[in-house]
């Protein structure tokens, strides 16, 4: 039963795209690669730090360095679109797999160590020993396309967010090491882009450090040093790790404001609407990568958005901001597991409070950059509900700005209305019937008519399209 509308309070005012910076913004999303590919916060940044210090010390020019700083926060950008092929193939968590991963160096002894102890990690004897046995018959195919998969799409979105081809051939070469023993392609030497080679170091260094230590990070360059990397590269990390200043800040609280000083000013890229525009979808098909079952989800609900915001009369710059907190609404998923997001039966009590926490991580990373706060709520509050029996926080009406409600009903829609790992999608007839039942307590009745008016004129629209072209192929068929 409908209640009374309860009015929503003021959205904050929507800020100007050159209000910010482009780093601060990459900078901040890029906490979101770190939790999907299973490394600790903080962990781009100071790739950020080691790799800037190292380019500086090669030589490289402004724009070089410039390419080199957003390709260094940026290298991960493909990493959610293999998770749910790892959780597949190795039945194991991909976080725990992806983080564990970097500590080794593919040396035989190694990787089959990691693949015992990583592989099947919460089922029995025999599923175990099935499921190693069925990665050894085609392990080199696996991990190649695995890389493949990640490095390729990464470069991809890189290219729709507008970033120069150097960034973007730099994610493509991630993987691929000095020796020519690296994936996807195989690449050796100087045929392999400088920025990738020198973030594949800076990543070693940084993962190797935070697990044993300064010596230990030296120790596994100079190992590697010809085999992944290139010598060049590794010989001047030998001189900057004996910088003390260096490993302070690497080590420090600040990072994060020493790195954005080594953007080189003279080619600092504005942030206009357009590309605040383009980073949003970039890093929402990053969400959407991470599951089949979510393929496409975010633009959808963004497109939901906005349709009922038409419907609702909102500005256009408010719409606009709207749009772009739709796009990033759950980002914090990418700090979930994949055996918990594409489950199909009913998930257990610890498996539902960390799904439930995806909205906080998602607020944590949005309220990184000032000016996003209004967006930053949409993340944390989309799955509250007007009567307050929604998560995480369970608040009620009257802390739920509009915007929050539009992006919780358009995200109740898709929902709804697509294919999950649980169930097939519903008619949209029959999704909007469910809603139905929660308007007033749980969803607001105004963007919960918008949307159904919406929708009605979307069929209707197609109605008249089909009409027309069944009349044209009538006049020529006689």
């Amino acid at each position: 039963m409908k209640t009374a509308n309860l009015a929503p309070r003021s959205a904050v005012m929507a800020p100007r795209a050159d209000m910010l910076q482009l780093a601060e913004v990459v900078s901040a999303l890029s906490a979101a690669l770190d939790m999907t590919d299973g490394q600790p916060v903080g962990h781009s940044a100071r790739c950020c730090w080691i790799g800037m210090h190292i380019g500086k010390r090669l030589g490289l020019d402004a724009a070089e360095l410039h390419d080199l700083f957003y390709m260094l926060f940026l290298k991960d950008l493909g990493c959610s679109s293999n998770a749910a092929r790892i959780c597949q193939l190795y039945a194991t968590n991909d976080h725990d797999f992806k983080r564990n991963s970097k500590l080794m160096d593919h040396s035989l002894g190694q990787v089959l160590h990691f693949v015992a102890t990583n592989t099947a990690v919460k089922s029995g004897l025999a599923t175990k020993l099935k499921t190693i046995l069925n990665i050894a018959r085609s392990a080199g195919n696996i991990t190649r396309d695995l890389i493949e998969t990640r490095c390729e799409r990464g470069a991809e979105i890189a290219r729709t967010m507008r970033f120069p081809e150097r960034v973007a051939k730099g994610i493509l070469d991630l993987d691929e090491h000095w020796d020519g023993r690296g994936h996807p392609l195989g690449r050796k030497e100087s045929d392999i882009s400088l920025m990738a080679r020198i973030a594949l170091l800076a990543q070693v260094i940084d993962v190797f450090h935070i697990t044993g230590g300064r010596q230990a990070a030296v120790n596994e360059v100079r190992r590697r040093a010809g085999t992944w990397f290139d010598p060049q590269l590794a010989a001047l990390f030998e001189i900057l790790a004996k910088d003390l200043s260096f490993w302070a800040v690497l080590e420090g609280q600040d990072i994060e404001a020493r790195v954005f000083a080594l953007e080189p000013t003279a080619n600092r890229t504005p942030l206009d609407d357009d590309l605040l525009d383009d980073i949003a979808d970039g890093f929402a098909q990053v969400v959407d990568a991470k599951s089949p079952f979510t393929s496409g989800h975010s633009k959808r609900v963004a497109l939901y958005s906005d349709m009922i915001a038409e419907e609702l009369g909102m500005e256009a710059s408010r719409k606009r901001w709207l749009v772009r907190g739709a796009l990033l609404h759950d980002i914090g998923k990418l700090g979930i597991s994949n055996e918990i997001l594409d489950k199909t039966g009913k998930l257990d009590e610890d498996e539902w409070r960390a799904m439930k926490n995806h909205p906080v991580l998602g607020e944590h990373i949005l309220s990184k950059i000032e000016a996003f706060s209004g967006i930053a709520s949409i993340a944390r509050n989309h799955h509250e509900k007007l009567n307050g029996k929604g998560y995480p926080n369970g608040i009620g009406a009257d802390e739920l700005d509009l915007e929050t409600r539009i992006v919780t009903v358009a995200d109740i829609f898709d929902a709804l209305s697509a294919d999950r790992p649980y169930r097939a999608a519903m008619p949209t007839a029959r999704a909007l019937s469910i809603m139905s039942e929660e308007v007033g307590s749980g969803l607001d009745p105004d963007c919960f008519d918008a949307l159904a008016a919406a929708i009605g004129r979307l069929h209707k629209a197609k109605d008249d399209v089909q009409q027309m072209s069944d009349a044209s192929l009538s006049h020529v068929c006689t």
